[in-house]
Order: structure tokens, then sequence, then C-alpha cells
């Protein structure tokens, strides 16, 4: 079964309203849409936003049944040639806001741990398949950063980009991918561009979030039917 997450309910309507043999649990704060989406088994579910929030639904996931996880939704560029709309398939993802480095390691590193996590090859395939068929949508893959912070500076983003390689920048995705990579668990995150994370990111958000999620709602639903 393969689990797809979004972080805010504009991320995953679109996916539940084509959801068929549907059934619904709930776990707590979580509630997993049980169904079939372009004739696969898959379980659809809001997480919230933050990294706290998407580990704890994806460990949830995995533990219900989850073969594979797509994490679905939106994100600010931090590559200057990425626009509203754009869609970035994460080929690894880490966390942007955590540092230790005061006891010597890189900035992003989880200490034991990798700098950043791999998404699975066969899932980023499927992507961009799945990308071939929308028209005026530009798909690269890069690198997601994630943290507990709402990017809206030009300078931030060129510190994301100048240290990490970073192609967008948002709030979720390393840490479903961290959780991913323990349990040996295939993911790929998904981000269509809402704004240039600089200092109109938040009136860019608010404006292009839907048609972005919507961009992101095609490549899933194009995803599934290449798996």
């Amino acid at each position: 079964m393969i689990g797809i997450i979004g972080a805010m309910p504009e991320e995953l309507t679109a996916l539940l309203e084509t959801l068929t043999d549907t059934s619904v649990q709930h776990h707590g704060p979580f509630t997993l849409h049980i169904g079939r989406l372009e004739n696969q088994p898959v379980m659809l579910a809001q997480c919230g936003i933050g990294k706290v929030n998407a580990a704890a639904l994806t460990q949830l996931m995995i533990i219900e049944g989850a073969s594979k996880i797509i994490f679905t939704g939106v994100a600010g560029a931090t590559r200057d040639d990425l626009n509203v709309g754009d869609i970035v398939v994460s080929s690894d993802a880490l966390q942007h806001d955590l540092d230790v480095s005061a006891l010597g390691y890189v900035a992003g590193e989880v200490p034991g741990e990798s700098l950043a996590w791999q998404a699975d090859a066969a899932l980023q395939q499927a992507a961009h398949d799945a990308a071939t068929t929308l028209s005026d949508v530009k798909t690269v893959s890069g690198r997601v950063v994630s943290g507990d912070q709402f990017i809206a500076s030009t300078e931030k983003v060129r510190w994301l980009r100048d240290t990490f390689d970073a192609s967008c920048a948002e709030m979720e995705g390393a840490s479903v991918a961290q959780v991913c990579a323990k349990w040996r668990i295939p993911f790929v995150i998904i981000r269509s561009i809402s704004d240039t994370a600089d200092h109109n990111a938040n009136i860019n958000f608010r404006e292009f979030t839907p048609l972005a999620a919507n961009r992101a709602k095609q490549l899933v639903r194009g995803m599934l039917q290449k798996l």
C-alpha cells in the first residue's frame, strides 16, 4: 500500500475527491483515508505543518502497512530557474535548521546518520515519467531542505542554496525521509513551487498555493498510473 501525505488540506483535497472504495481510520490526531486511487491501494492523510507532525504521521503509516511513502505539497523555490507551478522531485532531503557544528558536525547533519536521505530511484523515475504528460510544467530533480521555518528572506534563500545546494525549502519532507530511511521504506517528495521564498513569499504563498497544489496532485496521480 502506498502512503500519501500532505501537510495542509489544500494539498490533499483533490486526491481525496477521487479516492474510491474508501474507509476511514482514526488514530489519535490523525485520520487515515484508505482506498484506491488510479487502481492503486493507498492511504492518504494530512499531517499538519512542521517536521514533528510529519514524522509522527509517517511512523503511523508505516505501522499501518504503507510500503512506500509519497509526500506531496508546495514549497518555496531556492533555485533561480524555478517559478510558481514548477515541480521539484526530491533527489534527497535534509534538515537545514539542524546544527551540531559546535561538536564538529556539518550543518544539517544528524549525528550518527547521513547528512541527507536519498529518495527512491523508482519513485523518482515514476514522477519524471508522469511529468511528461503535464503541459507547461517544468519538473526538475533536486534537494529538498526542510526546517521549522517559513522562509521569506532573499538572504536566507541564498544561504540555503550556497550551503546545501537546495532546490526548494519547506517544513516537512526531510523528517519523512529520515523516518522512511530508518525503516527502509522507499519514499519521494513531490513539491510544487508556490513562492520564491523571498520577501514576497507570504503574498505569493497565499495566492498561488491552490495552483501549485493542483499541479502536485496531477503529478501524484500520474505517478500512481506508472507504478
